[in-house]
C-alpha cells in the first residue's frame, strides 16, 4: 500500500474517528482507489486521490449518509480527472517554459508527452466533465443504478448520457 493510503489508513484509526466512519472507509477505500486508477492510471495518484476524497467527505457530511458510497465514488471520479487536467496544464506549462527558456525539450519527454495525449486519460480530459464522470465510473464497474445515485441522475437518463459520453470520447481520440 501506499505512503498515502497509511497515512489516512492512520487518521482513520484515531480515537477521535467515528465508528462509522473508519466503517465506511474500509467497506469503500479500495472502490475509491479502483476508480480514481482507472482514470489516472497510477496507484499513489490513486490513493492521494482516494485520501483527498475521504477527508472532504469526513470534514462536510455524516459517515453514516446514505448517500455516501455514491458521493464517494462521484467524487473520486471527478478528482482524479481534475488530476489529469492538472497534469496536463502542469506539463504545457513546462514545455513552454522550455521554449521560452529557448532549451532544447527531451526527446523521450516529448515522445512521452505524445503518448500521454493519445491515451486515454487526455481524451477524458477533454471532454465535458459529466461525460468523463459517466465512462469512469461505468467503466469502473458502477451499474446505472449507481451511476444516477453518484451523480444525481435519474437512471432512465443514463444509458443515453452514457451513449453520448462515448460518442464524445471517441472523437476526442480519434481527433
Amino acid at each position: 500500500m501506499g505512503a498515502a493510503s497509511e497515512a489516512l489508513r492512520g487518521v482513520v484509526a484515531a480515537p477521535a474517528m467515528p465508528a462509522s466512519f473508519e466503517a465506511l472507509f474500509r467497506r469503500e477505500y479500495s472502490r475509491v482507489v479502483a476508480i480514481a486508477y482507472r482514470v489516472v492510471r497510477d496507484v499513489d495518484e490513486a490513493e492521494d486521490v482516494a485520501q483527498d476524497v475521504f477527508v472532504s467527505f469526513y470534514r462536510k457530511h455524516p459517515a453514516d449518509a446514505g448517500y455516501a458510497p455514491a458521493w464517494l465514488h462521484a467524487a473520486a471520479a471527478h478528482t482524479a480527472l481534475n488530476v489529469i487536467r492538472s497534469r496536463e496544464r502542469r506539463g504545457r506549462r513546462e514545455t513552454a517554459d522550455a521554449v521560452a527558456r529557448d532549451v532544447p525539450v527531451d526527446p523521450a519527454q516529448q515522445a512521452e508527452d505524445a503518448e500521454t495525449r493519445a491515451e486515454v486519460r487526455g481524451a477524458l480530459a477533454r471532454i465535458d466533465e459529466r461525460a468523463a464522470a459517466l465512462l469512469a465510473l461505468r467503466y469502473s464497474g458502477l451499474s446505472y443504478d449507481e451511476i444516477a445515485a453518484a451523480l444525481g441522475l435519474r437512471r432512465s437518463s443514463i444509458g443515453t448520457m452514457l451513449r453520448r459520453a462515448e460518442d464524445a470520447f471517441r472523437k476526442e481520440v480519434t481527433r
